[in-house]
């Protein structure tokens, strides 16, 4: 199974890839979850909570290509049903297009019928990292609101 999502941000592909692997600027759009790397081809990476208790996601960065494209595989650990699903990858593909970019988020190698709870935050988060880029701003949905405030395991993709 396969999601993608396609959103335009007013921002500069370098701006766009450093709020993608940037720690701090991710955490403001994406829940309160940190992400620490190296951005290497082969390196991996882990995504926390400050308020947990260990890792929410780990994988591996296996294209990284600043700041056009970065392919990584994508394991969930914060509950035990998402740990089931096993390893999926998220692709980011950044294009510029006039003074703004297009960015591109594909979710696949999902199982039919996986669990929601591995893709059903992407509209949220993209549209955080939109509003971040654009006002500097935090996205202020309720649902944005509660993941952030509420413990790790709420903080799901």
């Amino acid at each position: 199974m396969e999601k993608v999502y396609e959103i335009y941000i007013k921002t500069s592909p370098e701006r766009l890839w450093k709020a993608i692997t940037d720690p701090e600027m991710r955490s403001k759009y994406n829940f309160g979850v940190r992400i620490r790397s190296d951005w290497t081809p082969g390196s991996s990476y882990l995504s926390s909570h400050p308020a947990g208790s260990g890792p929410l996601v780990e994988g591996e960065n296996v294209e990284v290509d600043p700041p056009r494209r970065l392919v990584q595989t994508m394991r969930a650990l914060w509950d035990e049903d998402v740990k089931k699903e096993g390893t999926s990858r998220v692709t980011w593909e950044i294009e510029p297009v006039g003074d703004s970019c297009r960015l591109t988020v594909t979710h696949d190698q999902l199982r039919e019928g996986a669990n929601e709870e591995l893709y059903g935050g992407w509209p949220m988060i993209l549209s955080g990292l939109k509003t971040l880029l654009e006002t500097g701003e935090l996205l202020t949905t309720p649902g944005s609101l509660m993941y952030a405030a509420q413990s790790p395991s709420s903080a799901k993709r």
